[in-house]
């Protein structure tokens, strides 16, 4: 409920240790939340909204030291990894959750996913060349779109299930951009702040119950003081203080925590399907084109799978089924 024209509302928050004008200037220490690597999941139950915070440290250092980025890319990387598994905490994932971020800019291409099971992994792919000016998602092109991707295994013999969410993209920061999402797509009021550094990715997301109005002014209540919440506190502050200095009055219920960490999910059985997919003929050329062994490099990990022209062989003698085989490293 939005208030009167003319009528200031002021909500408080619990700022014993630490001022919003004090996040703003400051970089605060953050060795001193040493929690693991976790998504959190909470209600603010007077106000009738869920959220989910994420904090990632080995998990983004695994994921970082896979390829060189510049400093733009990488932050922009971290949060989409953030969004990801924010996400994996508001539905339901047994297979796979993806990110993708496309365009035909400087930047082509952001991929961020989180299984069912809390492993993560993600890639940036960039326009070769001199490439400047990538601290905003305009790097993507005018024509860039988001997709998000929920895939599950099938039960009981039944194919898989697959849905896909896209849009285009008109937001200058990545949060604004999945706030859009959420609006257009899920049709439900959605707040996000993600933030990343070298060291470190955060996020927090609130969404309002879908059929709880919770009281008369909740979500209103809990927009301004997410608001008043910036990228340093949030990287900073251990997830129970931050809740608790910023919804105490809303009645923060925890719901649940879930370990997250690197993994990729490539595999020498991936791999076989993807050169079965290319066709005999090619597959030997590889194997002919690299003195006697074709290498195939995971993007995600830096796995490299190495076959024979014995075992390029192999694969296609001892085929007797055929199936679509993907086209790349999944």
């Amino acid at each position: 409920m939005l208030s009167p024209v003319g009528r200031l509302r002021h909500y408080p928050r619990c700022n014993a240790f630490f001022t919003t004008s004090h996040a703003e200037e400051s970089d605060p220490d953050m060795t001193a939340d040493t929690s693991p690597d976790q998504l959190t999941r909470f209600l603010l139950e007077e106000a009738g909204i869920r959220g989910v915070h994420v904090r990632l440290d080995e998990t983004w250092a695994q994921i970082r030291s896979r390829a060189e980025y510049p400093a733009d890319v990488a932050a922009l990387l971290g949060e989409a990894v953030a969004a990801t598994a924010l996400f994996t905490g508001h539905v339901k994932v047994d297979g796979r959750l993806s990110v993708q971020l496309r365009g035909d800019g400087a930047l082509r291409t952001l991929f961020a996913e989180c299984t069912g099971a809390g492993t993560l992994r993600a890639i940036a792919t960039m326009a070769e060349g001199d490439i400047e000016d990538m601290h905003s998602l305009s790097s993507l092109g005018p024509d860039a779109l988001l997709a998000i991707t929920i895939e599950n295994p099938g039960a009981r013999n039944q194919e898989p299930s697959r849905y896909q969410g896209l849009v285009g993209l008109d937001a200058d920061t990545l949060s604004e951009a999945f706030e859009d999402y959420f609006r257009q797509s899920e049709q439900l009021p959605t707040r996000l702040l993600l933030a990343a550094n070298h060291d470190r990715v955060s996020g927090l997301m609130l969404q309002k119950l879908p059929g709880d109005e919770g009281d008369l002014d909740g979500w209103e209540r809990a927009s301004a003081l997410f608001d008043t919440l910036a990228a340093p506190e949030l990287m900073a502050t251990p997830v129970e203080t931050l809740l608790h200095r910023l919804f105490h009055e809303d009645g923060v219920r925890l719901l649940g925590e879930k370990p997250l960490k690197f993994a990729c999910s490539c595999s020498c059985e991936r791999v076989s399907a993807m050169l079965e997919s290319l066709g005999e003929d090619e597959a030997r050329a590889a194997v002919e084109h690299n003195a006697g062994q074709a290498e195939i490099r995971c993007e995600f990990c830096g796995e490299t799978y190495r076959y024979s022209a014995e075992e390029v062989g192999a694969l296609f003698s001892q085929r007797t089924t055929e199936w679509k085989a993907p086209e790349r490293l999944q």
